[in-house]
This record gives structure tokens, C-alpha cells and sequence, in this order.
């Protein structure tokens, strides 16, 4: 973790020493290297730690003595790293930093493996859009390789379209968002549903009890791939389901999967303040039972309707297609007091676009390719909790909010 404070005596021409301390991790090395530099009075400039499988670089840039006492800090600097196994290096500068270029970015890098040709491929695309790597860190190892760049020196925007439209050649997944205080803010986390949430189609669930699920399925997925309107398209397959009884509803609830990670992305998100919904093309009688068991804070979806104890072929209410999902990504933030900026929408679908492109972020989770190249970013890893790391937060959160107790 890097704080950075400057010296109010300190200048951009002042003399500095940098102080690197490097070998294997113990407990104290931080502190046994600051006790050995108070005996010169400097001043802390900036600070920098990074421990890889067990091996520790510390850096320190602190003012420089007077002159008379360099050679003797730089002498007992390093016989106190020689006399805990460590190696020294100390070198002459002046001021702190350069200043960062304009234009402040966080790139995630999600890679299942993550590759050394990958990781080259994005670095250099990061510096052909005249970006800077400021810093790197691992958000996560498991269950796929998250990493975050910090970028200075180029706006976040162009930096999106030099990585994200590449990043299924680079053979991995790439976030470009701002890095901007409200990043961590409290937000609203929406999702669709059908594969997105879950593993299944409600419709072919039902589908499958009225003995008509290839017909249904055949439909469905014209109607993801966007070749067909989605209200039509939507009754056309329910009036299949003309005259099945209403017990079908307790049965479909019970063989809905979630998506594997899907209940640890949204306790996750509970627990660290997020609001989190769901949008759906299906219907409110899994939508409904989906939110009393996940704790979710929205759900919206079209309703069966149901007379006489079966199912009548029709649809009730208002209807939830590809521009109803945004306008209710728009009420649930509202409600939720989250500006719209600082939502995250996650779909696979076509009638997920508009949602997609109204939220802060949209995320194509193993979405078709039309909504791969229209959304912010695309997943493409079956784990629902790697959004996580798009959202900055690493393994250790996620793993901390697994194992709190109320």
C-alpha cells in the first residue's frame, strides 16, 4: 500500500535519498528501517511496500541529511540491513516524484490463466495510448488472475477503446474505469436474470413442462441474438404455456441454479453498503422467490398471469423489454439515492443493452457477441463473483465478507 506526504521543507529541486530495502519478509523491517533514519532527522517523502510469495521490496524517499552526515546514514542504513539478511540500495536525487500525466485510470485484467504474452500485449497497447503504469497490484489469484494497473497520462475514454476492443484477442478480460473517488462510493449493482444470475431460461423451464421447450429455446435464442422483437418474441413463447397448472411455479423455483459465484458477489456486495437488483425478460414468479432467498433490494419482471389455477398463455402488466430494463436501472437508482454513474448493470443479452450502456459500468458476462462489443467491458470466465474485481475489491474482501458474522 503506498501513502504519500511531502515535507513542508521539501521542494521539487531539494536534495532526497531514495532508500531501498529488499530480500525476505519479517515482521519489523518497516519499523527497524525508520528507527535507523530518525537518527538523522530526515523526512518522510513517500513510502512504497510490495511483498511478492515472501519477498519484500521497501522504499523510502526521505530528505537528504546534511552533507556531513550522508556517508554515515548510508554506512548505518546498510550494516543494519546486512545484520537481518536484507540488501541495501540508497540513491542521490532530487524532489519527489515527476508528476503524473493528466488523466487518472484503473485497468483490471482478469486472465484464467493470466499469460506473460497477455500481460505484455496490454502493457504495450497501455503505452501506445500514451498512458503511464503507475503502479500494479493483484486483487486476486483465484478463481481467475485479477490484476489493476493505475494509469496516468491518458483519459479514460480512449484508454477503454485501446484495450477492451482487443481484449478477446489478448485472450483476456479488460476494465478501463475512472479512478475517481466514487469508485468505492456506496453503489447499485443491477442484473438480468436468465444466464446471467442464473443458469437457466425461465421460459424453457416452464417450457419444458408443457412438453414445448425446443420450440420455445429455438426462439429465445433469436430473440438474444437480437433478430427478433422482444415483446413479440416474449408472447409468442408464453402462449405456449396455455393451460398448465399453477403448481409448475413451485416446481420451476426449485430447479433454478444460481450462477456459480452468484450468491458470493451479491453477500459481497451486502455487506460493503452495495444495493443490489435484478431486471428480467422472465417472470416475477421466480424473480420474487429470487429475492427473498438472496436478500436482494429490487426485482422486476413480467408476470404469468394465472386464473383458475393455471396458466391462461398471457402476460399481465407492464412489459419488461430492452428499454424497460434501463428505465428501471434509472427507479431503482433513483430510489436507491445512487447517481446513475456510479451503477453497474451486468447482462448477456440484447434486450440487456440499453441497461448495459446506461449504467456507470456495463458488463457483458458471457454475453453474445453483439453485446460483447457494445458493452463497457465482457466477462467471459463462469464465475458471477469476478465482477468483484472489476469493482476493485480483492480476494482478502470477498473472502473477509464470507466469514463475517452479524
Amino acid at each position: 500500500m503506498r501513502a504519500s506526504q511531502t515535507s513542508p521543507t521539501s521542494s521539487s529541486d531539494a536534495p532526497t535519498l531514495l532508500v531501498k530495502i529488499f530480500g525476505k519478509d519479517r515482521p519489523g523491517i518497516t519499523a527497524g528501517l525508520f528507527d535507523t533514519l530518525a537518527a538523522y532527522s530526515v523526512d518522510v517523502v513517500d513510502i512504497e511496500q510490495v511483498v511478492t510469495r515472501g519477498r519484500m521490496v521497501l522504499c523510502a524517499l526521505v530528505t537528504a541529511p546534511p552533507r556531513s552526515q550522508e556517508g554515515d546514514l548510508r554506512r548505518t542504513v546498510h550494516n543494519w540491513a546486512e545484520s537481518i539478511k536484507m540488501q541495501a540500495e540508497i540513491i542521490s536525487g532530487l524532489g519527489d516524484n515527476r508528476p503524473r500525466g493528466l488523466g487518472r485510470s484503473l485497468v483490471t485484467v482478469l486472465g484464467h490463466p493470466l499469460t506473460a504474452e497477455a500481460t505484455a500485449k496490454v502493457a504495450a497497447k497501455i503505452t501506445k495510448a500514451g498512458g503511464n503504469i503507475d503502479r500494479i497490484f493483484r486483487l486476486a489469484k483465484y478463481p481467475v488472475t485479477a490484476v489493476e494497473f493505475a494509469i496516468s497520462g491518458v483519459e479514460t475514454g480512449p484508454l477503454r477503446t485501446a484495450l477492451v476492443t482487443d481484449a478477446r484477442v489478448l485472450g483476456v478480460d479488460v476494465a478501463v474505469v475512472d479512478a475517481g473517488l466514487h469508485r468505492r462510493a456506496q453503489r447499485l449493482v443491477v442484473m438480468d436474470v436468465d444466464s446471467t444470475l442464473i443458469q437457466d431460461e425461465v421460459i424453457e423451464l416452464f417450457a419444458a413442462h408443457a412438453g414445448c421447450e425446443d420450440k420455445v429455446a429455438e426462439v429465445t435464442a433469436a430473440a438474444m441474438r437480437g433478430e427478433l422483437d422482444f415483446e413479440q418474441s416474449l408472447h409468442a413463447r408464453v402462449a405456449l404455456l396455455e393451460g398448465l397448472d399453477a403448481s409448475v411455479v413451485d416446481k420451476v423455483r426449485a430447479e433454478v441454479r444460481l450462477t456459480p459465484g452468484a450468491r458470493t458477489l451479491i453477500r459481497t456486495l451486502k455487506r460493503l453498503g452495495y444495493q443490489v437488483g435484478v431486471v428480467s425478460g422472465g417472470f416475477t414468479q421466480v424473480t420474487d422467490d429470487l429475492k427473498e432467498r438472496l436478500g436482494l433490494d429490487f426485482a422486476q419482471a413480467n408476470t404469468l398471469e394465472i386464473v383458475d389455477g393455471r396458466l391462461t398463455g398471457r402476460v399481465t402488466g407492464e412489459i419488461v423489454d430492452r428499454a424497460g430494463k434501463a428505465r428501471l436501472l434509472r427507479r431503482f437508482a433513483a430510489e436507491a439515492g445512487v447517481p446513475l454513474s456510479q451503477t453497474v448493470a451486468i447482462g448477456d443479452g440484447a434486450n440487456d443493452l440499453d441497461m448495459l450502456n446506461a449504467a456507470g459500468l456495463g458488463v457483458a458476462f458471457n454475453a453474445k457477441p453483439v453485446v460483447r462489443e457494445a458493452a463497457h467491458t465482457a466477462v467471459n470466465v463462469p464465475f458471477l463473483d469476478t465482477v468483484l474485481y472489476l469493482l476493485g475489491i480483492t480476494r482478502e474482501e470477498v473472502e473477509a465478507a464470507e466469514t463475517h458474522t452479524e
